[in-house]
C-alpha cells in the first residue's frame, strides 16, 4: 500500500516500521533443554515488550515501538515450532551434541566449548553451534583425536 493512503507522517516513518525478518537457518533446529527454555523465555520477553507499548496512542510511535517485538515474536514462534529437543549425550567418550569439549591448538591455546543449537551458541560464554566449522570437525571424535582446521591441528583433551 502506498504511503499516500495511510496516516503515516512520511515515507521515512513508514520505513522505520518495516524491519527485515530475522533469518531462519536452513539447518535442523536442534536444541538442548537449556536452549529450549531460553527460546521460551525470549518469546515471553518479546510478548511482554509488545504488550508494554499497546497503550501508546500515537499510531506512528506505536508502529515503531511494536516493529521489533513483532519481528522477534514471529522468529521465536517459528524456532519453537521447529525445535528438536536433543537428549543429553549418552557418553563422554565421543563428542556429541550437548557435549563440553576441551581441545588444545598447535599454538598452545586450550579452549573449552559446549556444542549446542544455533540460537543458544555464544562463543564468549563457552558455547558454539553444532553447525560451526570447529564443532562439525569435533562431532563423533574422542579424546586424543586430532583434526585440522585452517592449517592448524586441534587435539581433543577432554569430553564432558
Amino acid at each position: 500500500m502506498s504511503v499516500a493512503f495511510t496516516k503515516e507522517e512520511s515515507a521515512e516513518t513508514a520505513a522505520e516500521t518495516l524491519l527485515p525478518e530475522r533469518p531462519i537457518s536452513p539447518h535442523p533446529n536442534l536444541v538442548t533443554e537449556t536452549g529450549l527454555k531460553a527460546l521460551e523465555r525470549q518469546l515471553a520477553e518479546a510478548r511482554a515488550a509488545y504488550a508494554a507499548v499497546e497503550d501508546i496512542e500515537d499510531v506512528n510511535e506505536k508502529r515503531r515501538q511494536t516493529a521489533g517485538p513483532l519481528r522477534d515474536i514471529r522468529y521465536l514462534v517459528e524456532r519453537l515450532r521447529t525445535a528438536q529437543l536433543m537428549p543429553a549425550p549418552a557418553t563422554d567418550q565421543i563428542v556429541a551434541f550437548g557435549s563440553t569439549v576441551t581441545f588444545a591448538r598447535d599454538d598452545g591455546r586450550v579452549q573449552t566449548y559446549r556444542i549446542v543449537g544455533e540460537d543458544e551458541a555464544d562463543p564468549k560464554a563457552g558455547s558454539i553451534s553444532y553447525t560451526s566449522p570447529v564443532a562439525r570437525l569435533l562431532l563423533g571424535k574422542g579424546v586424543g583425536d586430532v583434526v585440522s582446521l585452517g592449517g592448524q591441528d586441534i587435539e581433543i583433551t577432554a569430553i564432558r
